[in-house]
């Protein structure tokens, strides 16, 4: 148990967050006197006092009653993330407090910091927006945000690379985002609104027929907006059948313009949904990227999350998609998955190595409460932090080997050892698509059952959120209501 008093704020939230990053998995609450400390566990007292009209934060953590860290930040204006804002400034003092405290007396490593939102490159885009360069950006995230040298380095490579993809905004343009929610089974760890094929069979080709009229619709709204790149994904599209996939990718085509569109992604992830003619009929159509995910090359890992196919078969739908000409193929695999460690993962990387996909997305598992893994993983083994990192940094040598760098990251709640998920590219093949929904720097209109939108304000740095509704039936029943709430919004931009 670990309990926490908060004594002049109330951010609840921010201080709930990086505790628990200490504490994974414990039951951490917020009491409203000292006096509900009986002693046991632990007792974080954070204190926020004002001296004059100065603040300044004091962390104290009480364990069975002693004093074992006190740690006072001298002035809130010494805090220097060049932001002028006195809640912002508050909020990372505090964080700075606890985490300092914490890190004395526990050995746990928070290797990002007090940061733990899921976007940590976008600070590195917002400082190099404001003139500074990599030495000053480098202080401020390992000084003021506590990140590792590591990390601070590796997001500022990122942001880098990223640049020059993303740069200059502007308002005119956008990324569409297409959801076909079905996929042969359910995965364990999944949270995704997918419909496994047994059930949603019936409902594929009205599915399909609203997903064009939403197409259509949202096209009549654009004005003089030009599309920039489009990512087909769910599920599974691959799942469904190829003429259904045929006709919404050649509407895409045909409403929005071919000659537009600077990058086309589908994501093919399950082997068991591939075959030669779903392929041919992607090449056929200029599709230029897209994604065969085995999430682990190891047979008994494949039976435990779910999944319908065996490490063969991912071997075969790898070649098939060469042969047939695919120019840029994304693997995905999961660190920390049930029951693997070192030996595992190494099975998995050694044959990806062998494969040398010009992408790999190398993801943290994270246990999602709305997933099928979040109610039995007292059942299953995980890995530990320590040895997670170690899996990770497994992973980085290994996309070394095959010439990748990373290209984007981003980080999940939930996620094993407060770590991230990471996009390795080989040079030049980078996903562009990728890059813009993780930095949020241009609109991104949503189409499907779960898409949410994200429409972006660059003059204001601003975004806002569109989201349709998750429940297949819903979205068939209410598709006006999802095509006006995002045309209320484009008509802003």
């Amino acid at each position: 148990m670990v309990l926490v008093y908060l004594d002049g704020h109330d951010f609840t939230y921010e201080v709930n967050e990086l505790v628990k990053l200490f504490f994974f998995g414990e039951e951490i609450s917020f009491i409203q006197t000292e006096n509900e400390y009986t002693g046991e566990g632990f007792l974080i007292k954070n204190h926020l006092i004002k001296v004059e009209d100065d603040y300044s934060a004091i962390a104290i953590v009480v364990y069975n009653n002693d004093v074992i860290s006190k740690y006072k930040v001298d002035s809130i204006n010494n805090i220097d993330i060049k932001r002028d804002e006195i809640v912002k400034k508050i909020k990372i003092g505090i964080k700075q407090s606890i985490y300092v405290a914490l890190s004395n007396i526990l050995e746990v490593k928070v290797p990002w910091g007090i940061l733990t939102g899921v976007r940590p490159t976008k600070i590195v885009h917002d400082l190099l927006d404001k003139g500074l360069d990599e030495n000053s950006i480098y202080d401020i995230l390992t000084k003021e945000y506590k990140l590792f040298p590591y990390k601070a380095n590796t997001i500022i490579d990122i942001a880098k690379i990223q640049r020059e993809y993303i740069y200059p905004l502007s308002k005119d343009r956008f990324s569409l985002y297409v959801s076909i929610p079905f996929c042969p089974t359910r995965c364990i760890y999944c949270s995704f609104p997918s419909n496994s094929m047994d059930v949603g069979r019936k409902y594929v080709d009205v599915y399909t027929e609203k997903i064009i009229y939403e197409l259509k619709s949202i096209s009549k709204c654009l004005n003089d907006k030009k599309i920039h790149t489009v990512y087909i994904g769910g599920g599974t599209p691959t799942a469904i059948p190829t003429k259904n996939l045929d006709s919404i990718i050649k509407s895409i085509y045909e409403l929005y313009g071919k000659e537009n569109i600077k990058e086309i992604t589908v994501e093919a992830g399950r082997p068991d949904t591939i075959d030669k003619e779903k392929l041919q009929m992607l090449k056929s159509n200029d599709i230029n990227r897209i994604s065969i995910n085995p999430q682990t090359m190891n047979e008994d890992t494949l039976k435990i999350i779910g999944r319908k196919h065996t490490e063969k078969d991912i071997i075969e739908a790898f070649a098939l998609a060469k042969n047939i000409g695919f120019d840029v193929i994304n693997m995905d695999i999961i660190v920390g998955l049930p029951e693997e460690g070192t030996d595992e993962l190494a099975n998995t990387l050694d044959k990806i190595l062998k494969l040398n996909p010009e992408n790999l997305t190398v993801h943290t598992l994270a246990i999602k409460r709305a997933s099928i893994f979040s109610k039995s993983i007292k059942n299953f083994s995980i890995e530990s932090q320590s040895t997670i990192e170690n899996m990770l940094d497994m992973s980085r040598k290994y996309a070394e080997r095959m010439n990748l760098r990373p290209y984007y990251l981003y980080r999940q709640k939930h996620m094993l050892g407060n770590f991230e998920n990471t996009g390795y590219s080989i040079e030049g093949k980078e996903c562009i698509y990728n890059m813009l929904i993780m930095e949020e720097k241009e609109t991104i209109l949503a189409v499907g059952a779960g898409g949410v939108s994200k429409i972006y304000y660059p003059n204001e740095n601003r975004l806002e959120r569109v989201p349709n509704v998750k429940n297949l039936k819903d979205y068939l029943e209410r598709i006006d209501e999802m095509v006006e709430r995002k045309r209320m919004y484009i008509d802003t931009i």
